[in-house]
């Protein structure tokens, strides 16, 4: 049994081994293939260096438990020869001077460190990470000369906001029944000016049409409420294709629709039939207008590369959707603290008017029975209406009624049909 035992510990150090040397191959073959068409004999690391280094970095890892004086010496030795190639390669006469491959070196060294320690999972997961930094390099390149000096300024407030405001405020409740959190309210401010930011630099690299819609079908995923924000805010500003702001509306909708019902059968699988009859309905219905939208809108007016806008980070969007969370959900916890558990579904209706995942989470946590399946769904309806209606109101409001009618028009013919359908649902019952 005894020796059972040691095959079984040899085996996974093996295998261990084995993934260090995987993963400095892997990141190797991407130095290599940058490398491939250098003269022979300037390259300090090529594919079988850099495995050899992931190698060093598994038999240091495997020997510390073992022997901790042999690892020592293994990362040592493997350092060193890091610093000889750096220092060859910006001696004079040098290749041109760069940090990028020694310190790709050194990660892939720790890289196999950690998968020779066990650690498998985060060694694997760096390596990829390294892995796409690097061949990321003409992108990231041509996205740093891109840059103007307005555009840098606003993802230094952006960062501002994000990378050291949201972390240092609290997230403890106060005001009236302590229905606001600090940190959950500047969240709302991060999602809307950074999905504002994010469409404005997707439109200037991708074209308007393309960049704008991918911004908001993916900005949806995680809040649909966000992306109108934002996209009012674009109108506000006076972009030109107006149509193309609206579109980008029903689509990221039509996600929402997607999301929820996801959601639901995720958490509250019981109430996903009911609450399907009602959805698919609005997001066919939102898919539609955005598909004619878009092709009203024809071809962009300014080719891309050339996007202007007065702000590409403007911040007055984001604080007046603050405000509105704010009395939302002051109205919500007002409601259930006058009528308990019988104001279930108004607080749900509520609180789904700005998020309707939240509505969806309360939802899964009730106990089970609370509510019959079909009734689960007919809840959720509500929140789902109230809320494409509130980002019909935040659209018109911060967009202004000429530019944003059509995005809008969309948003309420979603509702109607999600209506429609939950009342077939309800004439069935």
């Amino acid at each position: 049994m005894h020796s059972d035992l040691i095959i079984g510990v040899g085996r996974a150090e093996l295998a261990n081994l084995g993934t260090a040397l995987a993963l400095g191959l892997l990141v190797g073959v991407q130095r290599g293939w940058v490398q491939r068409k250098a003269a022979a004999g300037t390259r300090f690391a090529g594919v079988r260096t850099f495995g050899l280094f992931g190698l060093a970095g598994g038999i240091a890892g495997v020997a510390q438990g073992i022997a901790p004086a042999l690892a020592f010496v293994v990362l040592a030795a493997a350092g060193a020869l890091v610093v000889l190639g750096y220092w060859r390669t910006s001696a004079p006469g040098g290749d041109t001077v760069s940090g990028t491959s020694g310190l790709a070196e050194v990660l892939t060294m720790a890289c196999g460190y950690l998968a020779g320690m066990g650690g498998l999972a985060v060694a694997t997961v760096a390596t990829g990470a390294i892995v796409a930094v690097l061949a990321l390099r003409p992108v990231l390149h041509r996205l740093v000369r891109s840059l103007d000096e307005r555009e840098m300024l606003a993802i230094g407030r952006f960062a501002l906001i994000a990378l050291v405001v949201l972390p240092l405020l609290p997230n403890t409740p106060f005001g009236p029944f302590g229905a606001w959190k600090p940190r959950q309210l500047w969240l709302v401010v991060v999602l809307v000016s950074g999905f504002s930011f994010a469409g404005y630099l997707a439109a200037k690299w991708m074209g308007p049409a393309k960049g704008l819609l991918a911004m908001a079908a993916t900005g949806a995923l995680v809040s649909s409420t966000a992306v109108t924000a934002a996209m009012a805010g674009r109108h506000r500003a006076g972009e030109d294709n107006v149509d193309l702001l609206n579109a980008a509306v029903a689509l990221a909708s039509a996600v929402m629709f997607v999301r929820v019902m996801a959601l639901t059968a995720g958490l509250a699988g019981f109430a996903l039939p009911t609450l399907a009859v009602a959805a698919v309905p609005g997001m066919v219905v939102s898919l539609a207008a955005a598909a004619w939208l878009r092709r009203r809108g024809g071809a962009p007016a300014r080719a891309s590369g050339a996007v202007e806008v007065r702000n590409p980070f403007d911040l007055a969007p984001a604080l007046l959707m603050m405000a509105m969370v704010m009395a939302f959900t002051l109205a919500a916890r007002w409601v259930l603290a006058g009528y308990g558990d019988r104001g279930l579904a108004a607080v749900l209706a509520i609180t789904g008017t700005i998020d309707v995942d939240s509505a969806i989470i309360t939802m899964g946590s009730l106990p089970p029975g609370t509510l019959a399946a079909r009734v689960a769904g007919l809840v959720l309806v509500p929140p789902v209406v109230l809320n494409s209606v509130f980002k019909a109101g935040v659209l018109v409001s911060v967009g202004g009624w000429r530019r944003a009618w059509p995005g809008a028009a969309a948003l309420l013919a979603s509702v109607v049909a999600v209506l429609v359908g939950a009342g077939a649902v309800w004439s069935a019952g």
